[in-house]
């Protein structure tokens, strides 16, 4: 099933992904977390979730579609829940595809508060962000959004920081993404509770990646300032006889002009 063409001159990088995928002979399925777009918003002080929960929403959608089992794909924040699904759910997976993320049982929180507080990184640990996405947290921590057109602003400050120095920033596609998100959702600010549910380390999580069964492959840019390389290359260390795929110069998103092609291409080539 392909998706319908966007209209001339307003493509944003996340549809050329699924179009590129859509021309593979795969339909996509693709929905709106909770906390975004269309999807429930929850009062997260009274009723705080987890990626186990983001997890169980993930199933649902399949149950939904009556899917049993499928090509997992999942980036960033989304890797975590692909490969919690690909451990503790194995018969719905057929391949995983972990992009941009960090094995689900590391804790990234000692390596920021390290880097933080000026020390240098623990060796033994895997390493914080880039010293100018750093620098760019704190100073929108100093100055946080207050209205929603600060918000609007502040995510258009963001993704040139997150798409890194060495690949071209597609600003027009990240404009876009950033304006259809805030037009779709009920509650644009609620997407930030998504950062406190990857923080929060349940037991499942602590679970081995050793015992996925599913073919992976961990797709990671070599230039990502939130999280490096090492994480990628620490994630396919522990997913048995995983493929590691390196893209020269990605940062930490899909707007880069032909990226959405490569990722998809990697994607189709790994769900035969």
């Amino acid at each position: 099933m392909r998706p319908p063409r966007p209209e001339p001159g307003r493509e944003e990088a996340h549809r050329r992904l699924v179009e590129a995928l859509g021309r593979g002979r795969r339909q996509v399925i693709r929905f709106d977390h909770r906390d975004t777009g269309q999807s429930s918003t929850v009062d997260f002080d009274r009723q705080p979730y987890t990626l186990t929960d983001m997890t169980a929403d993930t199933l649902a959608v399949l149950d939904a579609h009556q899917v049993p089992a499928a090509h997992i794909v999942g980036a960033s924040l989304g890797g975590g829940i692909a490969q919690l699904l690909a451990v503790h759910h194995p018969e719905r997976v057929l391949t995983l595809t972990a992009l941009m993320t960090s094995p689900m049982g590391h804790s990234s929180g000692p390596a920021w508060a390290r880097a933080l507080s000026g020390q240098d990184p623990d060796p033994s640990d895997l390493p914080p962000p880039a010293r100018e996405f750093l620098a760019h947290v704190m100073k929108m921590a100093s100055s946080p959004p207050t209205t929603p057109d600060d918000r609007l602003a502040a995510d258009l400050e963001t993704w040139p920081v997150l798409n890194g120095p060495v690949r071209p920033f597609d600003e027009p596609a990240a404009r876009h993404l950033v304006e259809q998100s805030r037009r779709r959702a009920r509650d644009y600010s609620a997407a930030l509770h998504h950062d406190a549910a990857g923080r929060s380390m349940t037991p499942d999580r602590q679970a081995p990646l050793a015992t996925v069964k599913a073919p992976a492959q961990v797709i990671h840019g070599t230039a990502d300032p939130l999280l490096p390389p090492a994480h990628g290359q620490a994630l396919a260390a522990q997913l048995p006889a995983a493929k590691l795929h390196l893209v020269p110069g990605m940062g930490h998103s899909f707007f880069s002009p032909g990226l959405p092609s490569t990722i998809a291409d990697l994607i189709l080539a790994h769900s035969v």
